[in-house]
């Protein structure tokens, strides 16, 4: 892979998770340095791990995992998304909402946003490329775009967080359901 064609790989890779952070942006009622970080260290060792998985995978058993990716990431930004929304719909208003960035969520969010990436090292070890350099860039645009996602979803996000909530769980479902029909 040459050098534009990894920068848009890695772009094109890193939309999932930036779409996601500006949805945890729009749910945070404050984002914070602790935020920031966590979401784009995250998501940056994931879209890093993943394509290193794939590769390793790839190895082994690429056609049998590469037709099953886009299912687990659909399945996964689902239940996170109809958590969030339920969650909105079942808190008051005054009552903060979840933090995407911290636990279970914030793990599921970073394996689901980087499936994509783990079928790039299935291809690669397809065709026989080499992972790291590809897969150190790809993890540092991650991080990069989730930064400024997060920082833009906080910009435009409102001020009644459940709302916002509810409209970021739909922002998750709908980033499953193109993963699902597009992949």
């Amino acid at each position: 892979m040459h050098g534009w064609e990894l920068i848009l790989v890695a772009f094109s890779l890193a939309m999932d998770a930036f779409a996601v952070s500006i949805a945890a942006g729009i749910t945070l009622p404050a984002v914070t340095g602790r935020h920031v970080f966590r979401l784009s260290f995250h998501f940056g060792l994931f879209q890093f791990l993943m394509p290193v998985a794939g590769y390793l995978l790839g190895q082994v058993a690429a056609e049998s995992l590469a037709g099953c990716a886009h299912w687990i990431a659909f399945a996964m930004l689902t239940a996170v998304g109809a958590k969030m929304i339920y969650e909105a719909l079942q808190r008051d208003s005054d009552a903060p909402p979840a933090d995407p960035t911290r636990g279970a969520t914030l793990i599921l969010l970073a394996i689901a946003t980087s499936l994509d990436a783990l079928a790039v090292g299935l291809s690669m070890a397809l065709l026989n490329g080499h992972v790291l350099t590809p897969a150190i860039a790809i993890g540092i645009v991650a991080a990069i775009m989730s930064i400024i996602g997060v920082r833009f979803g906080r910009t435009i996000g409102s001020h009644r967080a459940h709302i916002a909530e509810c409209a970021g769980g739909i922002v998750l479902v709908l980033i499953g359901v193109k993963i699902l029909l597009f992949s």
